[in-house]
C-alpha cells in the first residue's frame, strides 16, 4: 500500500466516460441518474422489509438481502465518480482511487455471481426436497452459503486488484471507460500482459462458469421434479418460484459473459461500456423489482409497512 500511495502522487488516470456534453448525452445521463436513484432506494427498501417483517426470515429471502446488499454496494462504487466526473469535468482518479475501484467491483461482480449460483440450490431443495427443507437450508447452512460468496469474491477482487495495480504505466493515462475495469486498464500497461490475461480469464471462469454450471445442474434436477408433479397447479407454483432467480441469473451472466468471457480480438470500447453500465446500474434497479413486483410476500409486507406508516402520520 505504501508504494501505491507514493505513486499515487505523482500518478493517476483519466476517465474518458461514456458521456460527451451534448443534448442527446445530458438526457442519456439524466436517465442513468434515475435508474441509479431506483436502484439506491429499492435496494434499501428491500433490505429494509426483509429486516423488519417475520414472515421474509426465510433462507430465500435472506439471500435476497445479500444481493441487494452486494447491489447497493455496486452501484454506489460505479456511478457517484461517473456523475462527479462528468459534472465537474475533471475526469481524473488517483491510482489508489483507481485500484480501491477495481477492488470493490471485482469483489461485488465476482460475489454475486456465486450468490446467484448457489441460491438456485435453494430452489432446488425447496422443490424438490420440501420435507427436509428446514434441515437442508438451516441457518447454519444459509449462513456458509453467504459467508462463502462473499469470501470468494473477495478474494478474486484482491488478487486481481494488486496484479493489474503492479504493472508498470508509462505511457497514456487515458482509460477508455467510465470506470477503473481491468481489461481497459490493461491496454495502458507497457509490459506483456499475457500472463496476467491468463490470470484474469481463469478468474472469471471459476467466478461465472463455476456458478452457472451449479445453476444449470440445480435446475436440471428441479425440471425433472416438476415433471413428475401430477397436480398442473403444483408445477406453475414451482416454476412460479424459480422465475424470479432466472431472470436475475439470465440478466447478469448475459451480461458478464459478455464482457469477460469474449476473445480480446473481438473486444471493442464502445461495447464494453454499454454492457458495463448494463450491470452495473441497470441490473441492481431490476433485481428488486423482479423479485418484489412477483412475490406476494414481498407485496404484503410493503403494503403492511405502508400501513403502518399511514396510521403513524394520522396520530
Amino acid at each position: 500500500m505504501g508504494i501505491w500511495l507514493n505513486r499515487s502522487s505523482i500518478d493517476g488516470f483519466i476517465l474518458l466516460g461514456i458521456f460527451s456534453h451534448s443534448q442527446t448525452d445530458l438526457v442519456l445521463f439524466s436517465v442513468i441518474m434515475v435508474i441509479f436513484t431506483v436502484a439506491l432506494c429499492g435496494n434499501v427498501l428491500l433490505l429494509f422489509l426483509i429486516y423488519i417483517d417475520p414472515r421474509l426470515h426465510k433462507p430465500m429471502y435472506f439471500f435476497l438481502s445479500q444481493l441487494s446488499l452486494m447491489d447497493l454496494m455496486l452501484v454506489c462504487n460505479i456511478t457517484p465518480k461517473m456523475a462527479v466526473n462528468f459534472l465537474s469535468g475533471r475526469n481524473s482518479i488517483s491510482f489508489v482511487g483507481c485500484g480501491i475501484q477495481i477492488g470493490f467491483f471485482v469483489s461485488l461482480v465476482g460475489s454475486e455471481g456465486l450468490l446467484l449460483g448457489l441460491m438456485s440450490y435453494d430452489r432446488y431443495v425447496a422443490i424438490s426436497h420440501p420435507l427436509h427443507y428446514p434441515v437442508l437450508m438451516s441457518q447454519r447452512v444459509c449462513f456458509q452459503i453467504a459467508g462463502s460468496s462473499w469470501a470468494f469474491g473477495i478474494l478474486d477482487g484482491i488478487i486481481q486488484m494488486v496484479a493489474a495495480m503492479s504493472l508498470p504505466y508509462c505511457g497514456s493515462r487515458n482509460v477508455d471507460h467510465f470506470f477503473c475495469e481491468v481489461p481497459a486498464l490493461l491496454k495502458l500497461a507497457c509490459t506483456d500482459t499475457s500472463l496476467f490475461d491468463t490470470l484474469l480469464f481463469a478468474c472469471c471462469v471459476f467466478m461465472l462458469l463455476l456458478p452457472f454450471s451449479i445453476i444449470v445442474a440445480s435446475y436440471a434436477h428441479i425440471l425433472r421434479a416438476v415433471l413428475h408433479m401430477r397436480s398442473a397447479q403444483a408445477r406453475k407454483k414451482a416454476l412460479a418460484t424459480c422465475s424470479s432467480h432466472l431472470t436475475a441469473v439470465s440478466l447478469f451472466y448475459g451480461a458478464a459473459m459478455f464482457i469477460y468471457l469474449r476473445p480480446r480480438r473481438y473486444r471493442a470500447p464502445s461495447h464494453d461500456k454499454v454492457v458495463s453500465i448494463f450491470y452495473t446500474v441497470l441490473t441492481p434497479m431490476l433485481n428488486p423489482l423482479i423479485y418484489s413486483l412477483r412475490n406476494q410476500e414481498v407485496v404484503g409486507a410493503l403494503r403492511k409497512g405502508m400501513g403502518h406508516c399511514r396510521i403513524g402520520s394520522q396520530h
